[in-house]
């Protein structure tokens, strides 16, 4: 069951209540990862969706920080018990929709699952599906075209928007390695640097060792 978090015993109270109001309380940063064991286990067919065992291994490790699960409710944060998957699904009409991939710890069951989704989403037409009212996510783009070093997203101000935003980017090769521009965008009210550095340590582990 989500809980509340107890304000009144947080270490990071003062820095709730100094940025939950900001007119643009969101921060982010982009760095790069190494994928290499991820592509090469996806191009020998051992894993059959690069993008999809990417989004396993970042929603596993985003379950695992716990400020990650942390979500605004006025002057109060939930913290859900776990957190799921929403991206961007390029559709064959070269228009976009949201699909919505629930978190399995099981990698074959998730897989099964998620392919599933990621096939639908890319026939459909017209509504997004955007799920305003649904915050136990990360929200997730792709832009595979693009080999970014920096990112902004649209917004509304104000807002009471509290999910996380990570995107991917192309991936390339540098000195025999390859790796992938990634995007993380978070709450200041409900962490900081040192959270989303626990979760990119964490992740870029997970694409290491893969653990499926």
């Amino acid at each position: 069951m989500p809980r509340y978090l107890d304000i009144d015993s947080w270490k990071r109270r003062s820095h709730f209540e100094f940025f939950k109001d900001f007119e643009q309380p969101f921060f982010g940063l982009c760095t790069d990862l190494d994928v290499s064991a991820v592509y090469e286990q996806t191009s020998q067919k051992q894993a059959p969706s690069f993008f999809l065992t990417c989004l396993y291994l970042s929603i596993k490790a985003s379950n695992e920080i716990e400020a990650f699960r942390y979500r605004r409710r006025d002057d109060a944060v939930l913290v859900h018990d776990v957190i799921h998957g929403s991206s961007t699904v390029a559709r064959d009409d070269e228009t976009f929709g949201f699909a919505y991939f629930d978190y399995r710890p099981d990698f074959h069951r998730f897989m099964t699952e998620a392919s599933k989704t990621l096939a639908l989403a890319r026939t459909q037409t017209g509504d997004l599906d955007p799920r305003p009212d649904q915050d136990d996510l990360i929200h997730y783009s792709v832009i595979p075209w693009v080999r970014f070093t920096g990112l902004q997203h649209a917004r509304r101000i104000p807002g009471d928007d509290s999910v996380p935003k990570i995107v991917f980017g192309k991936h390339y090769v540098s000195e025999g390695t390859r790796r992938m521009p990634i995007s993380v965008e978070v709450h200041h009210s409900l962490m900081d640097g040192l959270e989303v550095g626990q979760f990119l340590e964490r992740y870029q582990e997970l694409l290491i060792t893969l653990p499926l």
